[in-house]
Order: structure tokens, then sequence, then C-alpha cells
């Protein structure tokens, strides 16, 4: 195995397998495969199948070392969660998606998805279409502003941007640590903040890969496929993320139906999608203070209504 995968630690995975709850002859979804620690976790927790989604091409040895450890009990299909309903046209048992770039990909420099490391501004998770760099020399002002203010709720957005047009007509703007640059000069850095290029980086890597709209689609898709009693688990990172699983859980949930913690599936007898959806879960103080990816992580499930039908 790669010594490298070693290095990566799946965000809250006791809460997610408590949540999920997987259990012999079923089927689970891996929506976002990454480095498979979700996956491997739950094959392990019971003698289930487990069905594994992700865009990014370069997964595809470590989800062969996988399929070899489990003959006949794990699936890999290559694509976006957005396309959950083509990828997976059979009923499941559950599904969990972990939001977001992974950790493998921030450490691969020449993703250009950080800016801790120079590299060629890319930031493609399928590696494959419109680039970040692509954005950044062809957008106009005030979409670009538009765009990192949007999705990266940067305040001095209309600053960056107008930087960003002043400095790609000298020349394109390649790298990340060229676009980091130009950021500095409007955001200073601050003792204990965050870095002043988090938000802009962000932005555009929600805007290459359609992050947003992805997510709305995935959580769709993957409820269409549930059976009734069904678990949704979903581990996001930011605010933008969290709004669009909150408001899906909640608009598809009865009121005062909402768990915070665990609690065994209630019936219920109307025509809402989920029969209860959680409270936002946080990482437990152990895991912050050993991986501080988790940090900023919050994990919300729903439960499929065992009387709903109609599918999306």
């Amino acid at each position: 195995m790669n010594p490298n995968y070693k290095k990566h630690f799946p965000v809250m995975l006791p809460e997610v397998l408590k949540v999920l709850s997987p259990r012999d002859g079923k089927t689970y979804v891996d929506a976002t495969f990454g480095n498979g620690g979700y996956s491997e976790a739950i094959l392990n927790a019971a003698n289930c199948k487990v069905i594994a989604l992700d865009r990014d091409p370069s997964v595809c040895p470590r989800a062969q070392e996988i399929a070899q450890l489990y003959p006949n009990r794990f699936e890999f299909r290559q694509g976006c969660f957005g396309q959950f309903a083509q990828l997976v046209p059979e009923a499941v048992d559950g599904a969990v998606f972990d939001i977001g770039v992974s950790s493998m990909q921030l450490d691969e420099a020449q993703r250009g998805f950080s800016f801790a490391k120079n590299a060629a501004l890319d930031m493609r998770m399928s590696q494959s279409g419109t680039t970040a760099a692509d954005l950044v020399n062809s957008l106009l002002e005030e979409d670009l502003a538009n765009l990192i203010f949007n999705y990266g709720e940067e305040r001095k957005s209309r600053q960056i941007a107008r930087k960003i047009v002043e400095a790609r007509k000298k020349a394109p703007i390649s790298t990340t640590k060229e676009l980091a640059d130009i950021i500095y000069t409007v955001v200073r850095r601050t003792p204990g903040g965050i870095d002043p290029a988090t938000r802009t980086f962000q932005a555009l890597r929600i805007a290459v890969n359609d992050e947003l709209g992805e997510l709305r689609l995935g959580l769709e898709a993957a409820t269409s496929r549930l059976i009734a009693g069904g678990r949704l688990v979903v581990v996001d990172f930011h605010s933008l993320e969290d709004r669009i699983v909150k408001t899906f859980f909640k608009e598809n949930t009865p009121k005062a139906r909402h768990v915070s913690r665990y609690r065994a599936q209630i019936e219920t007898h109307d025509d809402h999608i989920f029969a209860e959806c959680s409270k936002a879960i946080t990482p437990s103080e152990e895991e912050l203070l050993l991986n501080a990816r988790s940090r900023s992580a919050k994990l919300r499930y729903a439960i499929k209504n065992t009387n709903f039908q109609k599918e999306f």
C-alpha cells in the first residue's frame, strides 16, 4: 500500500459509523471516495457491500487496492456525486458524503488547490475542463468580484478582483503563488488568523468544480435511491455547504422531528421525505487535537420516511 495513504484521516469517522449504522447484507454508498477511509471502515463494520464514487481519476489505484482486499463487497464507479442517480441506479441502505477538497488533493502540490504550495493554478477535481487559471484570466472584473464574494464570502472581493485584472494585463496569472501574492497586497496577514488567500482560493475551487450545484444534485439523487428507513449522512466544512444541507434536510422533514444525536428511528405517517433529521454534530475534542482538518467540520444526517414512495 502506498505509505501516503497513512497520512490521511477520515473526518468524524466514529460519528459517521454511528449514524450510518452499517449492517450485514446491506448496501452503502461512499459518494466521495477520496482515500477510501469511509469505505474501508464501513466494510470493516459489517459484512456489507460498498459502492464508492469519485470524479478524481487519481484515486483509481487506491480503489483497486480496496477491491482486492474486499472481493465481491466493494465496487468503484468513477464520476461526480452529482451524477449519483446515473451511477447508482439500484436502491441502497445508506449513503455518506464528505464534501469539499480531500486531504490528498491538498497535499498534491501539482493539483493547484493550495496557496501554501506553488504550482499551476488548476484546482480541477476531475483533472479535466476549465481551470482556476482560466477563470482568473478571462472573467470580467465584476464577475470575478461576484464569484469571490458569493463563493468565498470575501468582504474585499472587489479590491482583489481589481488587483487581479491589473496584474493579468501585464502577464497571465498561472501559478498559485502569483495569485496568493496579489491577494496579500489587498488583505494583510494577521497573527493567528486564517491565511488571506483562503477565501479566494475556496471560491475559485467551488466555481471550477461546481461544488454547490453538484451537492444539491447529489443530495436529491441519493435520497431518491435510499430505501425506506435508509440513512443519508453528510460531513461538510464551510457555511455555504452546510446551509444547503441544513435547508434540504429541514424542508423535507416534519417540524419538531429533529434529533440531537443518534436517537433510534421513530415511526412517521406523513408525506415528508425524511422521518427525522439531526442538528449539526461537531468533532470531539480528541479529534480536534489529532486532526486539524476537522476543526470546521459539521455532520448532519437524515432518515428516510418509511412511508415515503415518491422519487425526485
